[in-house]
C-alpha cells in the first residue's frame, strides 16, 4: 500500500512537470525582428527592445536585428531609441519589423546645463542649443564657427582669415575693458579656455548659458556667459566605423587693384617724394605673386561600440589648411576616446582622454607688423618691381628709388616663412558615478589639461633686408601651462505626487601651473644651418625665463522645484574664491534665481488645442569675471634691467630692479549682474517654435589697466577695479516645420540679436584712448569714455574735399575758425545694431540641401588699410580709387589730393554691415540592397561652398573683420588683416 502510494505520487509529480513544460511552451515565444526607420526604411542600430512589466530587454544590432527568448506570448513590448518616439507593439512569434517614427516633440529633449541636465521643457533660462550632426558637410576647422549665426544673442566672427584663425565669441555683448570677454568653454564637464583642439566632427551638441540664472552655478566663470558642449559617445548594440573626407579649395572673395607703373608715376610726381625713371614698366602683379588658390584637406575616422556594460567611442583626424596667402598653413592631428563602463547597478565610470597636435605659421598682418604686413604690402609694392634682385643674387628686391618704407610682399611672408608655432595639448579627466539609492548619487571626476608650446622663428642671413642686417635671426620660444580640476557633486531627485525636487551640492578646484623659457640669436653661417648652435652671438637682454600659477577653490549648490509641470523654480548659489586678488577681496558670492508658468497646462489653456506649449519664464542673478589680468595682478611687480656687464666699469654690475606698477590691496571681482524675462512658444503639433528673451546686464567692478601720470620714475601703472558697463538687447529664434511629407520635408531656422552697449562710469581715468593704426598719422582712433559705447572711434568729421584746394575739410565743431583737437568727436559704432542667421534645410528622398545666410547691420568699420593704400603722403603704391583724386581747382571729387592733411577722421568710417550666404551644402544618401549586404549603411557623397557670396558697402576685403581681435576696448578696424576666404568642397561621409 506505501509502495503503491509513493509510485503513485511519483507518476502524479513526473505528468505534472510534463504538463507544467508544456503549457509554459505553449505560453513562452521566442522573437526575432527588425528595428527600421519609418521613412527611409534603414536599419536603426542601438534601439532598446523591452519586456513590458518584465525584465527581459535586448538592443538592436548594425542592420537593426534583435532577438527575445522567453517572452511571454501576447505580452506587450516597447521600443524606444533616442530621437525617435517610443513605440509599443504585441509580442509575436516568427519575423517582426518594428518601424520607428523620428520625434518631432523637441520638448522631452534633454538639455545639458551647469553639473547636470533638464528636460527642454523644464528649461527657466536663457539657452541656446547648437547641434553638429549636419556640420559634417561644412568646411568648419574650429568648433567655434559651428555657432556663428544660429545662436540668438551670439555673436561669433572671426577676425582673421588666417589658417588656423582663432574666433571672437561674444554672449550679449561686451562685458569687459582689459578682462576677457570670452564665454567659458565646458567640454564633458571639464572647463577649458578655449576650443582650438576639438576637431568639430566629435562634437554631437552645445548648450550656450546666456542669462545669469542659467550661468552663475558657474560664479566666477560666468560673466561672459558658458557655452557647454557635448562629444560623442557609443551606444549599446551600435557598432559602427564613421568616415569623414573633405577636400576643400579656398579663394580670396574680393580683389583689390593697384595702380600701374605708368599710374604710379604719375601719382609719385604729384606727391614729389621721388623722381622715378620714365623707362618704368610693369614687372610683377604682386597680388597674383602673393595669393593663391588655398587647399584644404579634412579626414576623420571614428569607430564607436557598446553593450549594456561598456560602451567606447574612439575617433582621431587629420587636417591640413594650406592659406590663400602663400606661406601660410595650419595643421591638426587629433585623437579621441570617450570610455563608459557600467561596473555595477550602482557604480559607473568615464574617461574622455583627447590628445592634439597643431602646427601653423601666421603670415604678418596689421598690428604689430612691418608697415601694415603682408596684405597691404601686396598693394603698397610697385609694379614696377621684379622679385629679386637683379644684381645680387638670392635677395628680394628693395631698392625701390631711395624709398624705405617698402617691402614687397614676398619678403614679407619670406619673414614668417619659417615659423613655427606648435602646441601639444593633452585633457585627459576621469569619473565616478555612484548611486546610493535610485535618488541620490555622487559624482567625482578629476582633469589634466595640459599644453606644451613651441614657437621658433628663423630669418636667413641674405635673402631679406632684416635677416641680412642681423646676419640671420632666430628665436627659440617653449612653454608649459597645466591645469588641474577636481570637481565633487552630490544630486538629491526625489517626485511625489505632482511634487518634483532636485538638490545640488558640490565643489570645485582648479590650480593652474605654467613655466615659459625663450632664447633669441643672430649672426649665423650662410650655409643655412637652422639651429641656434650655429649661431655666433645669443641675445644677453632678450633671453630669460618665467612661471607662474594661480588657482581657484569654488562652492556651489543649486535647488529645483517643479510643480505638475506648471510652477518651475530654480536657485542657484555660488561662491568662489582666487589666488589672482587681493587676500581681503578673494572671496565673491553669486546667487541667482529663475522661476517659469507654464500657461498651457492651466485649465484655461486647455481648449486651445492648437498650443502645443506656452511658458514665461524670468531670471536674475550675478556672476563674476577674473580671467584676462595677470596671475599676480594686486602685487606689486617688478621690472628687471640687464646691464652690460663686460663694458668697461661694469664688470661687477647688477641687474636693476625697479617697480612696474603699484600694488591693489583692494582688488576683487568683476561682477555682473543680470535680468532676464523669456517666453517660449510652441503650436501646430510642435511645427512652430518661438523664444523671445530680454536681457539687462550690468557689470560693476571692472578690472582695468591706469596708466600712471608720467614724470614719476616708481611705477607706471596700476590694476584696478573703476568701471561700470551695460547691455540690453532683445533677442527671438523661430523653428518652423514647414513641410514635412514622407518624401519631402522643408524647416526653417530664424534668430535675431539686438544689443545696445554702453560704457556708463569711471572712476579714475576718464578717457581710455587706443588703435594708433598709421605712423603718419600720430593718434588713436579709439575712445573709451562713460555715455558711449566700448570701441567708439573719435577723430574729425570730413565734410568732403574742397574743390578749390583740394583738401578734405574738416569741420569746425568749437567754432573757433581754426582746426584743433578740441574738434574732434565721436565718428563711429562698431557695435552692430542687431546679427541674425537664416537657415532652410530641405530633403527630397535622398537629396539634402541646406542653405545658410548670416548677416550683421548696423556697425561702423574704421578701414586703416586705406589710410595706407589712399593716402598718398610717401612713395607706396595705392590703389585705383585715387585716380579720382582732385588735381585741378574746381574739380568736384570725393577723394582728395596727393600729400592732403591725413587725419583720422569720418572719410575712413564705413559702413560695416553685410548680409552673406554663409554656407550652401547639397547631399546624397546612396541606398541600396548591395550596400547593405556588404555593411554599409550611409554612404553619402556631398558639395558644398561657404562664403559663396556677401552683399556689403565695405570697400576692404572682407566686413568680417578686427585686427585687434577679442579685444574688449578695441574693435571694429581692418589693418591690413588676412581675408576671409571662398571655399569649395567635395567630401564623402560613410557608415558601416
Amino acid at each position: 500500500m506505501k509502495l503503491f502510494t509513493k509510485v503513485t505520487f511519483g507518476l502524479f509529480l513526473f505528468l505534472f512537470s510534463i504538463l507544467g513544460t508544456l503549457a509554459y511552451a505553449q505560453s513562452s515565444i521566442a522573437i526575432q525582428g527588425r528595428v527600421i526607420d519609418a521613412i527611409s526604411q534603414e536599419p536603426i542600430a542601438g534601439a532598446t527592445i523591452s519586456v513590458i512589466g518584465g525584465e527581459i530587454k535586448s538592443s538592436s544590432d548594425g542592420e537593426g536585428r534583435f532577438s527575445l527568448n522567453g517572452v511571454s506570448n501576447g505580452a506587450r513590448l516597447r521600443v524606444s531609441y533616442i530621437g525617435y518616439d517610443n513605440k509599443e507593439v504585441i509580442a509575436q512569434s516568427g519575423e517582426m519589423t518594428i518601424s520607428l517614427t523620428a520625434s518631432t516633440n523637441a520638448l522631452e529633449d534633454v538639455v545639458v546645463i551647469g553639473y547636470g541636465s533638464v528636460k527642454r521643457k523644464d528649461v527657466t533660462t536663457a539657452i541656446s542649443s547648437v547641434s553638429l550632426e549636419d556640420m559634417n558637410e561644412r568646411p568648419i576647422v574650429n568648433a567655434a564657427q559651428a555657432i556663428q549665426g544660429r545662436a540668438a544673442g551670439v555673436t561669433v566672427t572671426q577676425p582673421s582669415g588666417a589658417p588656423g584663425g582663432g574666433t571672437a565669441i561674444r554672449i550679449r555683448g561686451t562685458t569687459s575693458m582689459n578682462g576677457s570677454n570670452n564665454p567659458t568653454y565646458v567640454v564633458d564637464g571639464i572647463p577649458v579656455d578655449n576650443i582650438d583642439f576639438l576637431a568639430p566632427t566629435d562634437i554631437i551638441d552645445m548648450q550656450i548659458l546666456k542669462d545669469a540664472s542659467s550661468a552663475a552655478i558657474y560664479g566666477s566663470m560666468g560673466a561672459n556667459g558658458v557655452v557647454l558642449i557635448t562629444t560623442k559617445k557609443g551606444r549599446a548594440g551600435d557598432a559602427k566605423i564613421g568616415l569623414n573626407l573633405q577636400t576643400t579649395q579656398n579663394k580670396i572673395t574680393s580683389k583689390i587693384e593697384p595702380l600701374n607703373t605708368a599710374q604710379y608715376k604719375e601719382l609719385m610726381d604729384e606727391v614729389g617724394v621721388v623722381n622715378l625713371p620714365i623707362n618704368l614698366t610693369d614687372q610683377t602683379n604682386w597680388f597674383d605673386e602673393a595669393f593663391r588658390n588655398g587647399v584644404t584637406q579634412n579626414y576623420q575616422v571614428s569607430v564607436s561600440d557598446g553593450t549594456e556594460k561598456l560602451k567606447y567611442f574612439l575617433s582621431g583626424g587629420y587636417l591640413n589648411e594650406k592659406g590663400i596667402l602663400n606661406t601660410a598653413f595650419f595643421r591638426r592631428y587629433s585623437f579621441r576616446a570617450n570610455i563608459e563602463n557600467n561596473i555595477r547597478t550602482w557604480l559607473t565610470v568615464n574617461a574622455n582622454i583627447s590628445y592634439t597636435d597643431n602646427n601653423r605659421n601666421g603670415v604678418s598682418e596689421g598690428l604689430g607688423s612691418n608697415r601694415g604686413g603682408t596684405v597691404l604690402s601686396v598693394i603698397n609694392t610697385p609694379t614696377y618691381a621684379p622679385i629679386w634682385d637683379p644684381y645680387l643674387p638670392n635677395q628680394y628686391f628693395n631698392q625701390f628709388y631711395g624709398i624705405n618704407n617698402i617691402t614687397s610682399p614676398l619678403e614679407n611672408m619670406a619673414r614668417s616663412k619659417n615659423n613655427r608655432d606648435r602646441e601639444n595639448r593633452l585633457l585627459a579627466a576621469g569619473s565616478a558615478l555612484v548611486k546610493f539609492m535610485p535618488e541620490l548619487q555622487f559624482k567625482t571626476s578629476f582633469a589634466l589639461d595640459r599644453r606644451n608650446g613651441l614657437n621658433t622663428q628663423f630669418l636667413d642671413p641674405y635673402s631679406t633686408a632684416w635677416g641680412r642686417e642681423n646676419r640671420g635671426l632666430a628665436f627659440d620660444g617653449r612653454n608649459m601651462n597645466t591645469v588641474l580640476t577636481f570637481d565633487n557633486v552630490l544630486t538629491y531627485t526625489k517626485s511625489f505626487n505632482l511634487h518634483n525636487v532636485e538638490a545640488m551640492v558640490g565643489s570645485s578646484w582648479i590650480n593652474s601651473d605654467y613655466t615659459n623659457s625663450y632664447i633669441n640669436a643672430s649672426h649665423f653661417r650662410n650655409d643655412l644651418i637652422q639651429t641656434l648652435n650655429v649661431a655666433n652671438k645669443i641675445a644677453w637682454d632678450n633671453t630669460g625665463s618665467g612661471a607662474s600659477d594661480w588657482a581657484t577653490m569654488s562652492y556651489f549648490s543649486r535647488l529645483s522645484y517643479n510643480y505638475d509641470g506648471k510652477y518651475l523654480i530654480t536657485a542657484n548659489f555660488r561662491g568662489d574664491g582666487s589666488s589672482k586678488l587681493s587676500p581681503e577681496n578673494r572671496w565673491k558670492y553669486f546667487p541667482s534665481f529663475s522661476a517659469a508658468w507654464r500657461l498651457s497646462s492651466e485649465e484655461f489653456m486647455q481648449d486651445i488645442s492648437w498650443i502645443n506649449d506656452l511658458k514665461i519664464r524670468g531670471g536674475w542673478g550675478k556672476t563674476g569675471n577674473q580671467s584676462g589680468i595677470g596671475d599676480y595682478s594686486y602685487l606689486m611687480q617688478y621690472n628687471i634691467r640687464r646691464i652690460e656687464w663686460w663694458l668697461e666699469n661694469q664688470q661687477n654690475a647688477l641687474a636693476t630692479v625697479n617697480p612696474a606698477n603699484l600694488r591693489t590691496r583692494d582688488l576683487t571681482w568683476e561682477t555682473t549682474t543680470q535680468t532676464n524675462i523669456g517666453l517660449d512658444f510652441t503650436a501646430f503639433q510642435q511645427r512652430l517654435t518661438v523664444n523671445m528673451d530680454y536681457y539687462y546686464k550690468y557689470t560693476t567692478d571692472m578690472l582695468t589697466y591706469i596708466s600712471l601720470p608720467e614724470g614719476q620714475s616708481f611705477a607706471s601703472s596700476i590694476r584696478r577695479n573703476e568701471a561700470e558697463m551695460s547691455n540690453r538687447g532683445f533677442e527671438l529664434n523661430v523653428n518652423s516645420k514647414n513641410i514635412l511629407r514622407d518624401d519631402f520635408k522643408w524647416s526653417t531656422n530664424f534668430n535675431i540679436s539686438f544689443n545696445k552697449n554702453r560704457l556708463e562710469h569711471l572712476d579714475f581715468q576718464q578717457i581710455y584712448d587706443g588703435a594708433k593704426t598709421s605712423d603718419f598719422v600720430n593718434a588713436n582712433v579709439v575712445r573709451n569714455t562713460p555715455g558711449r559705447p566700448m570701441s567708439s572711434f573719435f577723430g574729425y568729421i570730413s565734410d568732403g574735399v574742397d574743390p578749390e584746394t583740394g583738401e578734405l575739410k574738416y569741420r569746425d565743431l568749437n567754432n573757433d575758425g581754426r582746426l584743433s583737437v578740441s574738434d574732434r568727436t565721436y565718428i563711429g559704432n562698431p557695435n552692430p545694431k542687431f546679427t541674425y542667421g537664416f537657415t532652410n534645410d530641405l530633403s527630397y528622398k535622398g537629396f539634402n540641401l541646406s542653405l545658410f545666410i548670416q548677416g550683421s547691420q548696423g556697425n561702423d568699420i574704421f578701414n586703416a588699410s586705406r589710410m595706407e593704400t589712399e593716402g598718398m603722403y610717401d612713395g607706396k603704391n595705392q590703389t585705383v580709387a585715387v585716380l579720382q583724386r582732385w588735381r585741378v581747382p574746381g574739380q568736384v571729387t570725393d577723394v582728395p589730393k596727393a600729400g592732403f592733411n591725413m587725419l583720422n577722421s569720418t572719410y575712413f568710417v564705413e559702413d560695416g554691415s553685410y548680409l552673406r550666404l554663409k554656407n550652401v551644402a547639397l547631399s546624397y544618401n546612396i541606398k541600396s540592397e548591395a550596400l547593405g549586404r556588404a555593411g554599409i549603411s550611409k554612404l553619402q557623397p556631398f558639395i558644398s561652398a561657404t562664403n559663396l557670396f556677401t552683399l556689403t558697402k565695405y570697400t576692404g576685403f572682407d566686413p568680417e573683420v578686427n585686427q585687434w581681435g577679442n579685444n574688449g576696448a578695441i574693435q571694429g578696424i581692418d589693418w591690413g588683416t588676412y581675408p576671409q576666404a571662398k571655399s569649395f568642397v567635395v567630401g564623402l561621409s560613410m557608415e558601416f
